[in-house]
């Protein structure tokens, strides 16, 4: 694993987050959040801001 990997922090219509690989197309039905950086970094603002892990459709 190359860790000088970039990441960038998607999201889906249901409010899911993901992180993707920086420099690989952006797959159907996932959009960036505007944060890139190292892996951990990327992990670490999912943990922050994804507080509700249910699917959108879910929630009431």
């Amino acid at each position: 694993m190359d860790e000088n990997a970039r990441y960038q922090v998607l999201r889906n219509e249901e409010d899911q987050y993901s992180l993707w690989l920086a420099d690989l197309a952006i797959p159907s039905g996932w959009h960036a959040v505007g944060k890139e950086g190292t892996k951990q970094e990327c992990t670490d603002y999912v943990d922050e801001v994804w507080t509700d892990m249910r699917p959108r459709s879910l929630r009431s």
